[in-house]
């Protein structure tokens, strides 16, 4: 009985040792679902910038929506802008961006994201992009 107790207690004990080992991703390897490490933002002492050193993709023309700058602002790292389109206003955000009212932009299209809350801006936008980048005409 006193054997069995042991063994069990050093399965058990070899175990929780083996689930607390972490494996490190190879260097230059994007975690799952991210950009390639080299691309990544990195760490800044006590919070700074996650965008700092990224730029914006360049974006060819033609690639999806085309408008007119009706407002901007920036805010946390990003440039929000209202453009108008076809008669219709939409958001879209964008790492921060030198951009101007009466600027023609293009961006290419993605999913909207719907009631998005921004703190920083302290505001709720019913329906918004997130770009990768901007191209201001």
């Amino acid at each position: 009985m006193k054997k069995t107790v042991v063994v069990v207690l050093a399965v058990m004990a070899l175990a929780a040792a083996g689930c607390q080992k972490k494996e490190e991703a190879p260097k230059g390897m994007a975690p799952q679902g991210g950009m390639p490490a080299q691309q990544m933002p990195a760490a800044q002492p006590g919070g700074g910038d996650p965008h700092a050193g990224l730029k914006p993709q360049e974006i060819p023309a033609g690639v999806g929506h085309k408008g007119k700058v009706v407002q901007t602002m920036d805010a946390a790292g990003y440039t929000y802008i209202e453009v108008e389109e076809k008669g219709q206003k939409l958001w879209v955000a964008v790492m921060q961006t030198k951009v101007k009212v009466g600027d023609v932009v293009e961006f290419p299209d993605s999913p909207p994201m719907v009631n998005f809350q921004s703190k920083t801006l302290k505001r709720t936008f019913d329906k918004i992009i997130f770009a990768p980048g901007l191209k201001v005409n």
